[in-house]
């Protein structure tokens, strides 16, 4: 590893940022939250409080003139992300963008271009593959340990009613699919290495213009799917890969620690294990993941391709689904 740390910069200081991403880059190994840019001295204090030499820039271009950081994570609501994707890349910055990165596949194509145009390192901010949990149910899938897939069920949702909040505001990009349906189509994609055939349900629920609720079926090559996910239920997150052999059961698939302990129970017949995986830190293991990827180190294992790849998904389902009424 390089003896100088990689200098992040964040661009708004976000709720989700200062909780999670913002902690992460400070205990990540060979990064340094070096920036942040804000106009609110309030908002900045508690990502000064990790490093009280935060420089507190008045704007995110400052962030992206600043010569002394290499790389910038952008926590923005979902409809700035493309733009400031691009300009950060375009300043000379390794991009980190949080979920989804882009609101249609064919954003994310521009992206790509600049992305290969500058030659730096840009990404969409998809935490679970760094999990090692999910590392390990690719791994037994494409070993077969539940022998032929035949069906992936999954559901993530909690009750966000208020309609100041982001997700309840469709200018800004809100929605449950982009929030968190990028986690149960994207990880089904990821575990398995497929890609789906067709969607064929989609029962979508709108309030105001966003999508609040959604009820996916799918048809993948040998394999079916369902999925749902919700802003009006109470928290739950569940997978499940169920196989002709055997299942493959992730108790807490997307916040690791937050919900509830990291663990997977594989049944076979009338046998279950199980494998946890209580300290792993999916932010930091992120972020350290980037670095290694800006170093040369290794390449960084969720690739535009790979996010363009979800995004198509949320694309056809939203052609499949019941339209705004």
């Amino acid at each position: 590893m390089s003896e100088q740390p990689i200098r992040w910069g964040i661009l708004g200081a976000a709720d989700f940022a200062q909780r999670q991403m913002a902690p992460a880059i400070h205990s990540a190994r060979g990064a340094v939250l070096a920036a942040l840019g804000t106009s609110s001295s309030e908002k900045a204090a508690p990502f000064q409080s990790l490093n009280p030499d935060l420089r507190v820039l008045d704007s995110y271009d400052a962030v992206l003139q600043d010569p002394d950081i290499d790389a910038v994570y952008i926590p923005l609501p979902n409809a700035l992300h493309v733009e400031w994707t691009e300009k950060a890349l375009r300043a000379g910055k390794h991009v980190l963008t949080e979920k989804p990165i882009a609101m249609e596949a064919e954003e994310i194509d521009r992206l790509i271009a600049v992305r290969d145009e500058t030659g730096l390192q840009a990404a969409e901010a998809y935490m679970i593959v760094h999990h090692p949990q999910w590392q390990r149910v690719r791994e037994m899938l494409s070993g077969g340990v539940i022998g032929t897939l035949r069906h992936v069920t999954g559901f993530f949702g909690f009750n966000n009613t208020d309609l100041s909040n982001i997700r309840n505001r469709a200018g800004d990009g809100g929605g449950i699919i982009p929030d968190i349906g990028v986690y149960v189509y994207g990880s089904t994609r990821w575990a398995t290495g497929q890609e789906p055939v067709e969607i064929t349900a989609a029962d979508l629920t709108w309030e105001n213009g966003v999508d609040v609720s959604a009820s996916v079926a799918a048809r993948f090559q040998g394999f079916t799917a369902n999925w749902l996910t919700s802003m009006r239920i109470d928290n739950a997150q569940r997978m499940v890969f169920l196989g002709d052999a055997g299942a493959i059961e992730v108790h807490t698939p997307f916040n690791a620690q937050s919900y509830g302990e990291a663990r997977i129970s594989l049944r076979q017949g009338m046998t279950v294990t199980e494998e946890r995986f209580p300290d792993a830190a999916q932010y930091v293991l992120q972020v350290e993941a980037f670095g290694a990827a800006i170093r040369g180190e290794r390449p960084f294992p969720w690739t535009l391709e790979d996010a363009r790849g979800t995004q198509a998904v949320i694309d056809a389902v939203y052609e499949a689904g019941n339209p705004p009424m």
